[in-house]
């Protein structure tokens, strides 16, 4: 009876842990955005939008270009984010159209670099944080799904120049370099073990199949566009990851 008490309790625990975390992926998104857009509102400050490639959904269109409306299951087990996202995203609008806010919406894809927490559950911290230790990488689903990865300071030259400029959104913020999972691996395993293992388990929920910025208007309005290959980006992570976990400093990002 009190192991079966104490099963119950860490179900119940483990339940309403994951509910929470949506839930508070879903006020962060709505409600943080809103109280910020008051701020802004309020101070006369211009007020970014960090959006997200996941208002696409499991896109339809391919590459994806910022007048795409998206494919989104809105009962799905990652709709928190991708809905609070797209909340985001019409509360911005609203408040400058409406109260005269000044925004800027960036639509982000895939970014990865030096000083991401190790354990994050990205697919490119979980890569190259399970090459290093010598843990199998794994895949979800067959690999076959795309992504496309950006290196931190491209997204970060592409914020600067939106912030700047005069054009509200959304815009992608991207690189337009498409992998598979399974070509990403392989792409790891030459930077950092070329014996690394794969280990693959069923895919999450909602995955989305494709995803890949088209940057056109980035490239016109913003004159912006990625310079770092994955090839060039990925050795420069992989050194942070490996002085980190060797030196012991587990978990610990920006």
């Amino acid at each position: 009876m009190l192991i079966m008490c104490c099963v119950i309790r860490v179900f119940l625990f483990w339940n309403f842990w994951i509910l929470d975390c949506k839930l508070f992926a879903y006020k962060t998104n709505v409600m943080g955005t809103l109280n910020m857009l008051g701020l802004a509102k309020r101070v006369g400050a211009r007020f970014l939008l960090t959006s997200t490639s996941e208002v696409y959904g499991d896109p339809l269109e391919h590459p994806q270009k910022e007048t795409y409306w998206g494919n989104v299951n809105p009962i799905g087990e990652r709709s928190c984010y991708d809905e609070g996202k797209r909340t985001a995203e019409t509360l911005t609008m609203d408040y400058h159209r409406g109260a005269d806010v000044e925004v800027r919406i960036a639509r982000i894809f895939n970014t990865y670099g030096p000083r991401m927490c190790l354990d994050d559950g990205r697919v490119v911290s979980n890569f190259v944080a399970q090459a290093i230790r010598k843990q199998p990488m794994t895949v979800y689903g067959d690999g076959k799904q795309t992504r496309s990865f950006q290196y931190v300071s491209d997204l970060v030259d592409g914020l600067v120049a939106l912030m700047e400029g005069e054009h509200v959104g959304p815009i992608n913020l991207g690189n337009p370099g498409e992998f598979t999972m399974l070509e990403l691996a392989e792409v790891v395993k030459e930077t950092i073990d070329s014996s690394a293992t794969i280990e693959f388990r069923p895919n999450t929920a909602d995955d989305p199949h494709k995803r890949k910025p088209d940057i056109s208007k980035a490239k016109e309005l913003l004159n912006w566009e990625p310079r770092i290959s994955l090839r060039v980006g990925l050795p420069l992570m992989v050194n942070d990851f490996r002085n980190r976990i060797l030196n012991g400093d587990e978990g610990k990002g920006l």
